[in-house]
């Protein structure tokens, strides 16, 4: 027997039909004699309206009332599906945030859970019953709703699933694994198998979205093992398993030597601001910086460009697209002091990212980006690298063109 949660998304249970189709999916896990617990988002599209009506009636609103309003989505999914077990036979009861309860800080809108007490769910379990339990939402110091922000529900059942002790995490979604690359934009690419925690988080991040970054970084802090499934394949339960995430000593342990590179992640959510002609001295980064950071304005890659004579310099970075205009007014606040020559923008780019563990051990992978790019013709705006990732900033025109040469380069391209 294993202890299994398993999370649907919108898409998965956008009407009554596919919520039926979970139903008998949680169905077959149950008679394989495993003990289920399912997280779910709301219905496709519910969430949106919800948001909205909230901004129609205040656009400037309080965060503890818009929780209270979008919370409501998941209310009703967890009925249904309860209600769709038990028509096919199987014990299920729903179980809001604060019944169990799902502890998390006061950040509304984006809260962080903190604790989730599961004494009174194991028992329901062991029972033979399934719980159903909403995604994206808890319960604050105050005891009021909270929401964990978009993606939230991700993030819910990889931490149901670190509180159960379960022996996987399976994640349903639109797609049937993790890949290569992007299968739209890529054909060749392929479904990988196994993935590492690290692999994952840096593909999440850097714009594969089957994941939430939240939740990858949550796993491989509590060695969750994750696995991602399409919940529109006709098989039942896991029958067709997807991709599996995982610590690399699961991986090693099998015998299995990784690849190189993993995969390649791309994301056109970017936006790169150049400040010209700074003071070239020390503390003038911080001043920079500093600003953003108050706004909460995330910052990616940089890089620094010192004139000829040493007396100033151009620092270039890239912040999401959706915070452009933010960050520029947070800059021009600051250029009395640090009395820059101007603000240059620039939407028109796109993040292109290699990544894969085994870089670590590879020499020559950095290489091989820049003369596969090189030979198609396309400059490099700006570079970053970690361990096991190398990002470039290029035109966004030359997205798709990078991705597929760079998969074909380091030999990810499906053979069949």
């Amino acid at each position: 027997m294993a202890r299994i949660v398993v999370k649907f998304g919108g898409t998965s249970v956008g009407d009554t039909d596919r919520i039926k189709n979970v139903a008998r999916k949680i169905k077959a896990e149950v008679e394989r004699g495993n003990q289920v617990a399912a997280v779910v988002s709301a219905m496709s599209g519910a969430t949106n309206q919800l948001v909205k009506w909230v901004g129609d009636v205040a656009p400037l609103h309080d965060a503890r009332e818009y929780d209270v309003v979008v919370a409501t989505g998941e209310q009703v999914t967890i009925g249904l599906l309860a209600l769709a077990l038990q028509q096919l036979g199987v014990q299920s009861r729903s179980w809001l945030s604060w019944q169990l309860p799902i502890r998390t800080d006061a950040a509304y809108g984006k809260a962080r859970i903190v604790e989730i007490k599961t004494a009174e769910m194991a028992c329901s379990m062991a029972a033979g019953e399934v719980p159903i339990v909403p995604g994206f939402q808890g319960l604050s110091p105050e005891g009021r709703v909270t929401t964990l922000g978009r993606g939230g529900s991700d993030t819910s059942a990889v931490a149901l699933a670190a509180a159960l002790k379960a022996d996987r995490c399976d994640i349903y979604t639109d797609v049937d694994g993790v890949y290569t690359s992007d299968p739209r934009i890529v054909d060749k690419a392929r479904k990988i198998d196994q993935v590492t925690y690290e692999e994952m988080l840096e593909m999440a991040s850097q714009g594969s979205k089957v994941l939430q970054t939240r939740s990858v970084e949550l796993a491989m802090n509590h060695h969750v093992r994750v696995q991602v499934l399409s919940s529109f394949d006709e098989a039942l339960g896991s029958d067709l398993p997807g991709t599996m995430v995982v610590d690399e000593e699961e991986i090693m342990a099998q015998g299995l030597e990784k690849a190189v590179v993993s995969g390649i992640a791309f994301s056109k959510d970017e936006a790169k601001i150049t400040v010209t002609r700074v003071a070239d001295r020390p503390g003038v980064a911080a001043a920079i910086f500093g600003p953003l950071a108050d706004a909460n304005i995330n910052v990616d890659m940089i890089v620094q460009n010192v004139s000829l004579d040493g007396s100033s310099t151009d620092i270039t970075f890239t912040v999401p697209r959706a915070d452009l205009a933010r960050a520029v007014e947070q800059l021009d606040r600051a250029k009395a002091d640090l009395k820059f020559t101007e603000i240059k923008a620039d939407t028109n780019v796109a993040k292109v990212s290699v990544i894969g563990v085994g870089m670590r051990s590879h020499a020559g992978v950095a290489l091989k980006m820049f003369q596969t790019l090189a030979g198609k013709g396309i400059n490099i705006e700006v570079i970053s690298t970690s361990e096991i990732k190398i990002s470039v900033l290029v035109a966004a025109e030359y997205t798709e063109l990078a991705v597929r040469a760079l998969h074909t380069a380091y030999e990810l391209d499906a053979t069949t």
